[in-house]
């Protein structure tokens, strides 16, 4: 009889849990954020405020395949980036308000601290995709491509001057 007490109590319990759940105990998760070029796609972080710009993919031992980050301006505009504290290589395409690729290069790494090169994107650009280095030569990826964005929100919600 106690048992049978117990096993009340636990469905009592786990139904009343549901219910004050309600949907945020939801284990559905939105799809990640993806960025297809040439066919290959690459799972991204997004960089969409000025932090997050700013640390990129610093003090990273590595980027595993197939992942990156994609680095969202609020408008577009020439862009410049470095290999401030970067561990490994990194291939970067920077991508017009379209998603076209306006520019690649392949950034090598530099003395920790003591980083000096920077690579441009030579127009306006409103994204920046960087991946472990080699995977753009790979896909084939060239200026004139252009990028299908899957879950990536608005830019204009970015954070930085309008």
């Amino acid at each position: 009889m106690a048992e049978h007490a117990n096993q009340l109590l636990l469905i009592v319990g786990l139904s009343l849990v549901g219910v004050l759940c309600g949907c945020s105990c939801s284990q559905e998760t939105s799809p990640p954020p993806t960025v297809t070029i040439r066919g290959r796609t690459w799972k991204v972080e997004l960089a969409r405020t000025n932090q997050q710009r700013y640390d990129g993919l610093s003090d990273r031992a590595k980027v595993p395949e197939g992942t990156g980050m994609l680095f969202i301006y609020p408008r577009p505009q020439e862009l410049e980036f470095c290999m401030r504290h970067c561990l490994a290589a990194l291939d970067i395409a920077f991508l017009d308000a379209n998603g076209t690729v306006v520019k690649t290069h392949t950034m090598r790494m530099e003395p920790y601290g003591r980083e000096r090169l920077t690579y441009g994107s030579g127009d306006r650009a409103q994204y920046a995709l960087e991946v472990a280095a080699g995977e753009l030569g790979k896909a084939g990826v060239r200026e004139g491509d252009v990028a299908e964005f899957f879950h990536i929100p608005d830019p204009a919600k970015a954070e930085g001057e309008p």
